[in-house]
């Protein structure tokens, strides 16, 4: 069946939030949220093959690595697999003092006790309510009124009264979702959660948690705010909650609505690791944090080898991170494309000129360092890459820093390889292009065996002994310096004729095992521009290998 060709005969726009002043628009985040990790619920229900008791505690044990002091356990009344891991990981004290674990639970009676059981001896605990609210939910999925939902969400507080009496043991939090709260007549969210505020009686010190979830993600992340700001400002004893948010990803903005919902005035954010979670999956903690990281605000998660996470999350999930996911991928700081690398290198010479640490690279919001990845995959070649990302390689595999005509001038070698085997470039390839182009003697004209210079008044001299066309012979030349005579040598033997036009140095390395990298460009008559590199630790010699090197681009 095809798709429509007038949505709005089944579809409906969402409708605006009466939301007079709104104040989230000129907001900025300025600190980080309360964090809550729904990784071992929300995140495990979604997965094929739920995580077995091992995995669970590896991926708990990586929560609380990450700096997460609240994280959701599990769903002990759905099974004795949950219930037993949740039991065991309070009696084992696994749980640091400064974490809270936090279970859910559907408002049944039973439902709720054995939720309570299941976190019996823990030193603190939150045990997290929910009754769905919305009008598709009352209509097709209860078939009931307003008054009956309400009362719905009004024993389910009182049994979390009782049930935190009979086990006094434990520091007992509440929390509270009107569920499918972005779907729902906010009004009466606001109604059923000051019911069940009026039951609990939260305090200023120890508030109730109301989590306002995207059940189902269904409008732009503005209408999200500004639901958010609306349930703020009409709730009563606001002082006494703290507002979570809770969004999932349906409409590919999960994060958008997250940090539209902060700055709405939330206080807390449920999600998981790189946003695994039912249908599109949750928000993305990683990715709020790091954006805020971005911003220059602390967000007191860590992800300082992001890569170490990423192979636990995908452990543990049997999921792959995508390549492209934000700030986790493979390939989120890496530049194929030729202006794109060109750019980035760019900006790391900067960073080597500026007088302060404020990062500013082109096309890296966040300095992969930060997270423990290296540089050297922030630029690969394939047939779209140009001379920056191809010196960029050289640079950071074998320290040559070659001069920018003759980045272009290798370029076009290696755009010649990558075209023939239409694949992406190693860093092993390009020294290969490079090595065989420049440096190799095997088949070349002209080889160096061994030279010695003089000096005659103010000339230079060159004697050298050189391997021509195969047959070894003595050349010399003279000159107003060395590369002159050797350049005059070269003529005076049948060899081209060239002027020295550019010429480089540098050291590779330090201490006793530097050496030198020498780069020459050479015109002939006719033009023709030629780039020639020699390497010894010797910077004369590699001079005279460079002027040889491009002698034998004839």
């Amino acid at each position: 069946m095809p798709m429509l060709r007038d949505p709005s005969a089944k579809y409906r726009p969402f409708p605006q939030v009466p939301l007079e002043n709104r104040q989230w628009p000129a907001r900025t985040i300025t600190k980080a949220p309360i964090w809550l990790s729904t990784d071992l619920r929300d995140g495990n229900q979604a997965l094929i093959d739920p995580m077995d008791a091992e995995k669970k505690t590896r991926f708990f044990d990586l929560l609380v690595k990450c700096g997460l002091k609240e994280i959701e356990v599990g769903f002990p009344a759905s099974g004795a697999t949950d219930f037993d891991y949740i039991q065991n990981l309070v009696r084992s004290g696994r749980i640091p003092d400064d974490v809270t674990p936090q279970v859910l639970t559907q408002a049944r009676a039973d439902l709720i006790r054995t939720s309570f059981d299941s976190l019996a001896g823990a030193k603190t605990a939150i045990v997290h309510l929910y009754n769905a609210v919305s009008p598709a939910w009352r209509r097709i999925v209860f078939g009931m009124e307003m008054p009956e939902i309400k009362q719905i969400a009004v024993d389910g507080a009182k049994q979390l009264r009782d049930n935190a009496a009979r086990l006094p043991g434990t520091d007992w939090r509440f929390e509270y979702s009107p569920e499918t709260f972005s779907t729902a007549e906010i009004d009466f969210s606001i109604e059923c959660c000051a019911a069940v505020m009026d039951v609990l009686q939260p305090t200023a010190d120890k508030p109730i948690i109301l989590n306002l979830p995207a059940t189902v993600e269904a409008a732009t992340p503005n209408i999200y705010a500004d639901q958010i700001e609306y349930f703020c400002k009409h709730l009563p004893n606001r002082d006494r909650a703290l507002i979570s948010l809770h969004t999932h990803n349906d409409r590919g903005t999960g994060v958008a609505a997250a940090e539209l919902g902060l700055l709405a005035g939330a206080d807390r954010v449920e999600g998981c690791l790189f946003g695994n979670g039912e249908r599109t999956g949750n928000t993305c903690l990683v990715t709020i944090a790091l954006n805020m990281y971005t911003q220059g605000v602390d967000p007191e998660l860590d992800f300082s080898d992001i890569d170490q996470v990423i192979q636990t999350v995908e452990y543990c999930n049997q999921l792959p991170v995508h390549p492209r996911h934000p700030y986790g991928g493979e390939l989120v700081y890496t530049a194929f494309s030729g202006s794109h690398q060109d750019a980035i290198k760019k900006g790391f010479a900067a960073r080597e000129r500026q007088n302060d640490d404020k990062w500013e690279v082109p096309y890296l919001p966040i300095d992969p360092a930060d997270l423990g990845r290296s540089y050297e995959a922030v630029i690969r070649v394939n047939s779209q890459s140009g001379k920056g990302g191809v010196a960029w390689v050289l640079e950071q595999d074998k320290g040559l820093k070659l001069p920018k005509k003759m980045q272009a001038s290798f370029s076009h070698i290696v755009q010649a390889v990558a075209d023939q085997t239409s694949r992406e470039l190693t860093a092993d390839d390009i020294w290969t292009a490079f090595e065989g182009h420049y440096l190799a003697a095997d088949g070349k004209r002209f080889q160096l065996v061994s030279w010695a210079e003089s000096q005659s008044g103010a000339d230079r001299i060159f004697a050298g002994k050189l391997t021509i066309d195969g047959a070894e012979r003595s050349i010399s030349g003279r000159g107003n310096g060395l590369m002159s005579s050797v350049v005059a040598a070269l003529a005076e033997s049948g060899g081209p004729a060239m002027d020295i036009v550019d010429y480089s140095e540098h050291a590779i390395g330090q201490g006793s095992n530097v050496q030198a990298a020498a780069y020459v460009e050479c015109r002939t008559p006719d033009g023709r521009s030629l780039f020639g590199c020699g390497l010894d630790t010797d910077v004369a010699t590699a001079s005279v290998r460079a002027i040889l090197s491009a002698a034998n681009a004839i």
